[in-house]
């Protein structure tokens, strides 16, 4: 695993995959993963609907847009 390619580590320390990483193995694990570049196609509902729309919001609007201004 390569970090900054692979992975990174997020404010909180955990390891996020990056859409490279998701790519490499080659279909969606259903786990709602922040950078799933295959449209959350194995995650259950709602869960699935709510990422999507997440997905979308953060390509077309502020982060405050999401979560607000104080989160």
């Amino acid at each position: 695993m390569i970090e900054g390619i692979q992975y990174y580590k997020d404010p909180d320390g955990k390891w996020v995959f990056t859409a490279a990483y998701h790519k490499e193995r080659g279909y969606c694990c259903g786990n709602a993963c922040r950078h799933c570049p295959y449209q959350y196609e194995a995650v259950p509902e709602p869960v699935k609907t709510r990422m999507l729309l997440i997905s979308e919001l953060s390509k077309i609007k502020s982060p405050h847009a999401i979560h607000g201004k104080d989160e």
